[in-house]
């Protein structure tokens, strides 16, 4: 009776393995809202914003592909996948020096600016695949490209407002790849890493009020209170004045507007790519209005840049945790004594 109750249990636990299996198979794996990929029957099938690929598994992985818009390289180099790359637009905005130095070599060829593809050379350097975000003025050449057999995957990580869905993206990119496993253990670093900058940010004493970005013209284009960049600073374990809105996009204010708020401001950050105060001022006289320009402290992302490049844009919408170590490291310097900055500047 036991051996036949033992046999029982065993064929019920591999029924179960199986229905597991098969169930893990055909489930989504969720990048965020807007983004799911899953693998079943022999497809690889993608759901991004309005638009589902079903990739069959002759497609991938890819061997030859393009990129469109420099954000996304930064995906690719942190998965050391740069060789895939057959050409690129705006390179000048390329931080990557593996992939400059390809553009040098030849081995990567410039297929237009992000005002003007030039559609023929993509056509005739046969790419197994074209990455770009999604554009609706360049529909037309998005469709002659399909209709010469080119696959185009609109992938628009930059709508991602949670820092760490945005880092996520290299998972899609390691399918695309055959490089899950390098993909899922990349995420998995980032992941862990962040997650311990969010505890230790929470050891910190104060809680000092933040201001961001800066004015062009006579609009200050602040980030709505649920932006990537109000996450960042919340997760840093600061106040950042706008704090209560509710809006994934910037919100347009005028100086007035601004003065109003920022009495307490301790922190001005992503303060545009200024070289030094004084040319800061020299653009905008209103600045030296403001406590926190003349008491406080102002820093740019332009810690890694170089011409037109900067790897804040690139590398740094998937390394998440270094994002957030520089602004820990801004808003709380005694947390992280030793640690240089990464990506962000002080303005002197």
């Amino acid at each position: 009776m036991k051996q036949r109750i033992l046999l029982l249990f065993t064929v019920i636990a591999l029924i179960s393995c199986k229905r597991e299996q098969k169930n893990s198979s055909s489930d989504w794996t969720n990048v965020s809202s807007r983004t799911q990929f899953k693998e079943h029957d022999g497809l690889l099938e993608l759901k991004s914003g309005n638009f589902t690929y079903n990739f069959k598994s002759s497609q991938t992985p890819f061997k030859r592909i393009i990129l469109l818009n420099a954000s996304m390289a930064g995906y690719i180099s942190e998965l050391g996948a740069e060789n895939l790359i057959v050409g690129v637009s705006s390179p000048e905005y390329i931080y990557s020096e593996k992939i400059q130095n390809l553009l040098k070599e030849g081995k990567i060829r410039n297929v237009g600016s992000e005002q003007k593809y030039d559609v023929e050379k993509i056509i005739s350097m046969k790419p197994d695949a074209v990455f770009t975000n999604y554009i609706a003025s360049f529909d037309n050449a998005y469709q002659l490209l399909k209709n010469n057999g080119i696959q185009v995957v609109f992938l628009d990580e930059y709508m991602e407002q949670l820092p760490l869905e945005k880092a996520a993206y290299i998972k899609i990119f390691g399918e695309f790849f055959g490089k899950e496993k390098e993909a899922q253990a990349k995420y998995e670093e980032i992941e862990k890493n962040y997650n311990h900058l969010k505890q230790l940010a929470l050891k910190a004493k104060e809680k000092p009020v933040v201001l961001a970005n800066e004015m062009y013209g006579d609009v200050w284009y602040l980030p709505g209170g649920k932006t990537s960049v109000a996450n960042y600073i919340t997760d840093a374990n600061a106040s950042y004045i706008m704090k209560d809105n509710k809006e994934e996009k910037s919100l347009t204010m005028s100086f007035e507007e601004v003065y109003a708020k920022s009495g307490q401001v301790q922190y001005w950050i992503n303060a545009g790519n200024h070289t030094s105060k004084k040319e800061m001022l020299a653009g905008n006289p209103f600045y030296g209005k403001l406590e926190v320009f003349n008491k406080g402290k102002i820093y740019t992302v332009a810690g890694k840049e170089k011409l037109k490049a900067n790897d804040f844009f690139e590398r740094g919408a998937v390394r998440a945790d270094l994002v957030l170590k520089d602004y820990i490291r801004i808003f709380h310097p005694e947390l992280l004594p030793e640690y240089q900055l990464t990506y962000m500047k002080e303005l002197q």
